[in-house]
């Protein structure tokens, strides 16, 4: 393969690119080409000014470019590489409701977590969470938070301008601050993973990068309550690499109510939640259907906010939550636990949620 080539006609299309024009991932299907594409990459982007935009996975041997004319490059490289659109991806949150109270919030009594706090508090579990950041001086999460890292900025702390990820993570770990606010693992700690912007947004890329550094810093459990409805080979392809290294990613199926769902959630590899309501039944918002492994309390869900602040949001994002704290406690008593059997596991000792045609599918709800 032409590595020079490939560079000098990876950065005509990027110069001549609006700004408008959608970002592209470039996965090289032999890691020998790719050896050599990122060498040339490293000996270029200090004599040429547009390789600083691009970004690289080395878990899955691909770059994240910049650049319109991915026809050209694919007509030229066809054997060589597999290019994609780089997608936008958006959380799973419905509007937030009024700002919450409750010090322990009725998701946290209906999945039982106070009665397994005598057995398990989710102590040394690590739960990556790739979200909008977190709000670092919230009384009820300073002991539960690691440093975590921004993806959109690596010189800042993850900090949230959302507020999503801080809602995110007082479900999963609050431990008792201004209101004592109780989360479903309190001593897990909690890695904020910062791949969205301020409007609940990020590029496949991104969350590509976010599991490539859950990976290398063997984080125990990736929350993420996002999703997409577009396939992403790249973004599989890092999920079954996090799969096969022992991490269990817990993804929301989506707001649409439908049969059906948001990738990543739909890939195997995954724990896919949907969302109940507080009367134990499946909500009205709540994506189902056979690929769904649980469903968790996802309606008014009271938990952290912005400037040390409480808020009720419904999502499956919420009831993603809730069974990655459920996933942290069982974790914590069996450490040797592998994705597929904490799965299994979850699904086991979940209770029976009725279906339409009799079907039955777990659920963590009394």
């Amino acid at each position: 393969m032409d590595y020079y080539g490939f560079w000098q006609m990876l950065l005509e299309e990027m110069k001549a690119a609006p700004k408008s024009a959608p970002r592209h991932i470039v996965t090289f299907n032999d890691p020998r080409m790719y050896a050599g594409a990122l060498s040339q990459w490293k000996s270029l982007k200090t004599k040429k000014p547009g390789l600083r935009q691009v970004q690289v996975s080395t878990l899955i041997r691909a770059f994240f470019v910049p650049a319109a004319g991915a026809e050209r490059l694919m007509d030229r490289y066809a054997d060589s590489l597999c290019i994609e659109e780089d997608h936008r991806i958006l959380v799973h949150s419905v509007l937030a409701d009024k700002s919450g109270s409750a010090l322990l919030p009725w998701g946290i009594k209906a999945i039982r977590a106070p009665q397994a706090w005598s057995r398990s508090t989710g102590v040394h579990v690590k739960i990556g969470v790739i979200d909008t950041g977190v709000d670092f001086r919230h009384p009820d999460l300073r002991h539960a938070l690691a440093s975590g890292v921004n993806l959109l900025n690596r010189g800042m702390m993850p900090l949230d301008d959302n507020g999503h990820g801080t809602h995110i993570a007082g479900t999963l770990a609050a431990a008792g601050g201004a209101r004592n606010m109780m989360g479903v693992a309190p001593r897990a700690l909690i890695y904020p993973v910062k791949a969205f912007d301020h409007n609940g947004s990020a590029y496949v890329s991104d969350i590509v990068l976010g599991i490539d550094w859950c990976v290398q810093n063997k984080i125990d459990i990736i929350n993420m309550s996002f999703g997409m409805r577009n396939r992403s080979k790249a973004l599989h392809d890092v999920v079954i690499k996090a799969y096969r290294a022992g991490i269990a990613i817990i993804a929301s199926s989506g707001n649409d109510g439908k049969r059906g769902g948001d990738y990543p959630a739909r890939y195997p590899e995954t724990i896919a939640v949907g969302a109940l309501d507080r009367r134990q039944r499946i909500a009205a918002f709540s994506n189902r259907g056979p690929y769904i492994d649980v469903y968790g309390p996802g309606e008014n869900i009271p938990s952290c906010w912005l400037r040390e602040g409480y808020k009720e949001m419904s999502g499956t994002s919420m009831a993603t939550s809730h069974v990655t704290g459920a996933a942290a406690l069982l974790l914590a008593l069996r450490p040797g636990l592998s994705p597929r059997e904490l799965k299994l596991l979850l699904r086991r000792t979940a209770s029976p949620v009725r279906l339409r045609k009799g079907q039955r599918r777990a659920s963590l709800g009394g």
